[in-house]
């Protein structure tokens, strides 16, 4: 019986049809901002077939029966959504719990290695992710498999690495007050790095979007938004590295997430990689650890796929 899964982001709703715990089929993207709400969102996808069960993977906790979006204004009852789809199931989970589902399922030409040795079987995994925001969530094993658990990691407080970094935390502190990791890792992040790092270097900075940040960057036109790359990479590095020392991810942590993939070369690889190990004495701990970048772009989607719904 095909299932409707879904993953739902600030800006892109992710859609398909799949059996239970298999491949993601009739794959869909649509724009948040074209839909007043998920369920008209979802009519659209399903453009009149039914379906008795549904996972949807959403951008923001899940914690009761009402859903509000961290970085969009949609809002939805899971009981009226179920209802008004007449779904005799529906889960509604955190999307970075559907990523962390994924990752067991991934080939190996689907993952680049940045950096580490062997993964230890039976030891917890961390995966994080930049996109409208910063997902973070982790692989738990236990005596039935893996549990996924849902996290607001993202938000956690960003940590500069060196004296530059310590001044442009500076400057966003008098902005935002609390500084998180997503508030610089994520695609609006991008944008807030290279405007305080213009900020730092007393230049203009022309690029108005976290496009138009890459774009300069690409070409090589704005030294501000070079560097914001630069440093965007870095800090990834660091926050995966303090990923894996919570958790003991001695079974590697995963970089997935739309930003990397996008950046393509200018993810500097080996800066995330040397603050990834920039943990004093734990450097040791850390060295061995895997990390790999997610190629496949559908992560979210194959992970409900192998969401098991309690009938299952």
């Amino acid at each position: 019986m095909l299932r409707l899964i879904a993953d739902i982001g600030g800006t892109n709703a992710r859609f398909a049809l799949a059996e239970p715990g298999g491949p993601p089929q009739e794959e869909r993207h649509l724009l948040v901002r074209d839909f007043p709400d998920p369920a008209a969102a979802i009519e659209a996808y399903l453009a009149g077939r039914r379906v008795e069960e549904a996972v949807i993977a959403v951008a923001t906790p899940v914690e009761s029966d009402e859903i509000r979006f961290t970085n969009s204004p949609w809002a939805f009852s899971i009981m009226a959504l179920q209802a008004r789809l007449g779904l005799s199931q529906l889960a509604v989970i955190n999307d970075f719990v559907a990523q962390a589902l994924a990752m067991p399922h991934l080939a190996a030409d689907e993952l680049e290695l940045l950096g580490g040795g062997t993964p230890i079987p039976g030891r917890a995994i961390g995966v994080l992710g930049p996109g409208t925001g910063l997902g973070v969530s982790a692989l738990v094993p236990g005596r039935h498999g893996w549990t996924a658990l849902p996290t607001e990691g993202g938000h956690v407080s960003l940590a500069p690495g060196n004296a530059r970094e310590r001044d442009m935390l500076a400057i966003l502190s008098e902005r935002f007050g609390h500084v998180s990791n997503e508030r610089v890792l994520s695609g609006q992040g991008l944008l807030n790095l290279a405007q305080a790092l213009a900020t730092l270097s007393g230049r203009e900075l022309a690029a108005a979007t976290p496009e138009d940040v890459t774009a300069a960057a690409r070409t090589g036109s704005c030294p501000v938004c070079c560097e914001a790359v630069a440093t965007f990479s870095a800090l990834l590095g660091s926050a995966a590295g303090d990923l894996a020392l919570m958790l003991g991810a001695r079974g590697g942590v995963f970089v997935a997430g739309g930003i990397c993939l996008r950046l393509g070369s200018l993810f500097d690889r080996a800066a995330f990689r040397r603050r990834f190990e920039a943990k004093g004495r734990m450097r040791v701990y850390l060295e061995p650890i895997p990390t790999w970048l997610v190629l496949r772009p559908d992560t979210g989607l194959l992970g409900a796929a192998h969401y098991r719904l309690e009938s299952e």
